[in-house]
């Protein structure tokens, strides 16, 4: 079975029905209604039920997309960033080392942000449980990240291509979660425990290629496998 191609300019994959519009409407209504209200009212005097009053559905349904309510806050500020990563993968051209083809698309996706989107990271950071599924989001590269891969290598058993996309998720948590630890003394990571302000300090793009650089041998010995 041929492994579905991510790519913002070209369609491989059919459009989605009117089922799947459906239902990426309903998620979007979710997450919108959720950041707004978290804005509005603080993160802890949202309610799942309040959420989905919002958004014109039940909790039932609401419990059908999100988890929790901290996930659905912050799955309006890093809304598809996953397949976005994985597409410009895909677009980079085939001249373009594949180790820096990732690491580019990671740093692009993650530091190209407005003042209004940095402005809800900081949102994030002021609780442990947003800071936590902020964290979490980072398994969701996986996924669109092994297609990608496995496109660009021809490794239609994909058993490469996962290894290395699950490796770049790890990174970037890694590399997320030094950007958001609080520098200093012990007070400091007690208070980063204890859900603390926390305001991100140093360079992501730095971070990030630190983080990503260990694995470019790994890239390299899969693209020289690869090769004809």
């Amino acid at each position: 079975m041929r492994i579905p191609v991510w790519n913002a300019d070209t369609v491989t994959t059919p459009p989605p029905g009117l089922r799947e519009r459906k239902k990426q409407a309903t998620r979007e209504a979710l997450r919108e209604a959720a950041l707004r209200l978290a804005v509005e009212r603080g993160p802890d005097q949202v309610r799942v039920e309040d959420i989905a009053e919002a958004a014109g559905v039940s909790p039932r349904t609401y419990n059908n997309y999100f988890a929790s309510r901290e996930q659905a806050i912050v799955s309006a500020v890093t809304a598809d960033r996953e397949a976005r990563i994985a597409a410009a993968v895909t677009a980079r051209p085939a001249g373009v080392h594949l180790a820096d083809a990732v690491t580019q698309a990671v740093v692009e996706q993650y530091t190209n942000t407005s003042e209004h989107e940095h402005q809800l990271l900081l949102l994030i950071t002021t609780r442990t449980a947003l800071r936590d599924a902020f964290l979490d989001t980072t398994a969701d590269i996986e996924p669109p990240l092994t297609a990608a891969i496995a496109e660009r290598l021809g490794d239609t058993g994909a058993h490469t291509a996962r290894v290395l996309a699950a490796s770049v998720a790890a990174a970037v948590r890694i590399a997320l979660e030094g950007w958001l630890r609080p520098a200093g003394n012990t007070e400091a990571a007690e208070s980063f425990g204890a859900g603390g302000l926390i305001v991100p300090t140093g360079s992501l793009p730095d971070q990030l290629r630190a983080a990503l650089a260990p694995l470019a041998p790994a890239f390299d010995a899969a693209e020289r496998r690869s090769r004809p």
